[in-house]
């Protein structure tokens, strides 16, 4: 609704995996949606088509919605800016309390400032009624290109769950350079350890949510998360995730933000998560959400960068975790980080099989 009372006109519904249960889209229901880069590789997912259609200039912007990951994960495969808000500044479509939700929407687009814009519109800024989280200073659009600050910037680039690519490695430590370079103080961080058997409750409380008249009629994963789920006790699955939550709520402390991979790996191919058993399946997708889902927990505001590609051509993201209700800081970062390392002109060849010849490598 804010979005139609902003003028914005509504072309369609975009592709997601189904109920937004695995960070690919490839439900059984269409064909998958393909990377707009490599159309061997996924978009991600769970917002792949959001994703996909602000990388092949369908849209200019589009609407993302991120339980674990499912706004930045597409984002950093497809080579678009994706950023979550923090907990509370968008208000649930659905109208149930959101205090303990671990999703929420926002925006993915070409550039900061039209996402920065965007959720201005999202948040409620220009009419004057936000949500609950407290009012930026000023509204994210204008924050974006203020006066460059500089910032105490924490780099945690490995996690217990799974190795980072090395290609992923080297393109986050030369961008450090370049922070570092604009003056920006990088310090070592590290982040706590989680275990997916930890999280998965709340993964699996979130889909057994999901209003439908059939668990029978959905996907195998769908409905191995959604039956455990309705199992669950809710007093339970709420002591879990303030447990939980206390464990990563002091992650940015000491810190004005956090930088890791968006992703540890690269956008894997169409295919791979097809013939798994649901269990399988779950774990490898907790592979992709390593650096993503605690984030969702404590309701941070945290957003993908495009820094780059592999050398076979595959996108790589920037994450830039905000404090609480930072969101201010990761746009004026991700902002100046657009700023030295353009990369709104690229597009996809017409192959679709690598990026274009004009992908510079601008740091």
């Amino acid at each position: 609704a804010p979005l139609r009372r902003a003028g914005f006109v509504i072309l369609g519904k975009l592709s997601t995996s189904e109920f937004g249960a695995l960070p690919v889209t490839e439900p059984a229901i269409h064909p998958p949606t393909r990377n707009p880069w490599a159309l061997g590789h996924t978009a991600g997912g769970s917002s792949g088509g959001s994703a996909a259609a602000v990388a092949a200039d369908m849209l200019p912007v589009s609407q993302g919605s991120d339980g674990a990951g499912s706004i930045r994960i597409p984002s950093s495969f497809c080579h678009t800016f994706g950023i979550k808000p923090a907990r509370g500044r968008v208000v649930n479509q659905f109208g149930l309390a959101d205090r303990q939700l671990l999703y929420t929407s926002g925006p993915i687009s070409r550039t900061v400032s039209d996402a920065a814009a965007m959720l201005d519109v999202m948040a409620g800024l220009v009419a004057g009624r936000p949500h609950w989280a407290p009012p930026p200073p000023h509204p994210f659009r204008e924050r974006v290109k203020g006066e460059a600050r500089r910032f105490r910037i924490g780099l945690a680039v490995t996690t217990p769950i799974i190795p980072t690519h090395p290609e992923i490695l080297e393109r986050i430590q030369r961008v450090v350079g370049l922070l570092a370079d604009c003056g920006h103080d990088i310090v070592d961080a590290s982040l706590p350890t989680c275990s997916i058997e930890e999280f998965l409750p709340l993964w699996q409380h979130q889909v057994s949510g999901t209003p439908f008249c059939s668990w029978n009629k959905t996907e195998p994963v769908t409905r191995w998360l959604g039956r455990a789920g309705r199992l669950l006790s809710a007093q339970s699955v709420s002591t879990r995730f303030e447990a939980l939550k206390a464990r990563y709520e002091n992650t940015v402390q000491g810190f004005d933000l956090l930088i890791t991979p968006t992703v540890a790996v690269p956008p894997p191919m169409i295919g791979a998560f097809s013939d798994l058993s649901p269990e399988v399946s779950i774990m490898e997708a907790a592979k992709l959400v390593a650096f993503t889902a605690m984030f969702n927990l404590v309701g941070f505001p945290a957003a993908s960068i495009p820094v780059g590609f592999t050398s076979a051509g595959l996108p790589i993201g920037l994450q830039v975790v905000g404090g609480h209700f930072g969101e201010c800081d990761v746009l004026e970062l991700a902002w100046q980080l657009e700023e030295a390392l353009p990369w709104g002109h690229l597009r996809p060849s017409l192959e679709c099989s690598h990026a274009t010849a004009s992908r510079a490598d601008p740091a």
